[in-house]
């Protein structure tokens, strides 16, 4: 695999660590299966597109699509909060109805953004290619929103979220509103993938209305891989895993694709998510039985020598 497309993998997986962030804050730390993400990522990007192309600064435009996409978190929290409809529902319609929403932003399938400035444009230097200054500029927005999200989790506002997540119940008994938390929970975590939306479109030149499909498997993807390969019972870590997992994700990913004697194309790429993820979720399960089997094998040379 070339350097640019090494580089391209690490831009993309980077990008997709904002939406396994996202996804871990709904999934993990709410215990709310949230499919808005499917709707909201595009929703960033179109929301971008159009204001850039309107003639906005990139980054007002990339701030407007995360205030649209805590929106979107919002309507879903909404649904499940006060009209009582499950959340894997709720979150299903809110996905629907913006799949209509991104066409009435964009006013069509894709908005193009090829001859517009962008926040990676403003921010390159040195007259650098734009396949180093990119991932740079990336890494530098995942830290801080990792850093952010970290400080948030250790306030005492992200410390009643993580409450009404584990035991809700338990929650509203010590006074916390914990509806008033998912709604704010599900606003942030669509706000972190819209964020990654809008930077997408950015890298990619343009927003498409299909550019979001598929976003949630991605995000559950990296933050799986992520738990996997860092295994933590910290949050800090925990974070930090989840970006590591989507950039895995996609490095594995663009791996797979270019190895010619594995024969995989582009249209494989749904094949290759599915085979990573079960691979993912079978080696807990498998470093469980090893080391059950190594603590047995310790057990069993211990009572030897005591026989003896």
């Amino acid at each position: 695999m070339s350097l640019i497309a090494s580089l391209g993998a690490i831009e993309i997986g980077l990008i997709f660590g904002l939406v396994a962030l996202g996804v871990h804050l709904s999934f993990r730390i709410l215990d709310f299966p949230d499919l808005t993400v499917d709707g909201s990522f595009p929703l960033g990007g179109a929301v971008a597109a159009t204001l850039i192309v309107a003639g906005w600064n990139p980054f007002a435009a990339t701030a407007a699509a995360a205030g649209a996409g805590a929106a979107a978190g919002f309507v879903t929290a909404w649904l499940n909060v006060r009209l009582r409809i499950l959340q894997l529902l709720a979150s299903i319609l809110t996905m629907i109805a913006l799949y209509s929403v991104n066409l009435r932003i964009m006013g069509k399938p894709n908005q193009a953004l090829i001859s517009e400035p962008t926040v990676f444009s403003i921010l390159s230097w040195g007259g650098w290619p734009d396949y180093i200054t990119k991932p740079i500029v990336l890494l530098g927005v995942v830290v801080i929103a990792k850093l952010l999200v970290d400080l948030f989790y250790a306030s005492e506002t992200g410390l009643a979220l993580r409450a009404t997540g584990s035991n809700p119940r338990m929650a509203r008994a010590q006074g916390i509103a914990t509806g008033r938390l998912t709604l704010g929970g599900l606003a942030l975590s669509n706000a972190l993938v819209a964020v990654a939306g809008a930077l997408f479109a950015q890298t990619q030149g343009g927003a498409d209305i299909s550019m979001g499909v598929g976003t949630i498997v991605i995000g559950l993807a990296a933050v799986i891989i992520g738990e996997t390969v860092v295994p933590s019972r910290s949050l800090a870590v925990a974070t930090l895993a989840c970006v590591v997992g989507a950039v895995l994700y996609r490095v594995f990913i663009a791996l797979a694709l270019n190895s010619d004697f594995i024969g995989l194309q582009a249209q494989d790429l749904n094949l290759v998510t599915a085979v990573l993820v079960a691979i993912a979720l079978m080696v807990p399960a498998y470093k469980r039985k090893v080391a059950r089997w190594m603590g047995g094998v310790r057990a069993s040379s211990d009572h030897r020598r005591g026989a003896r």
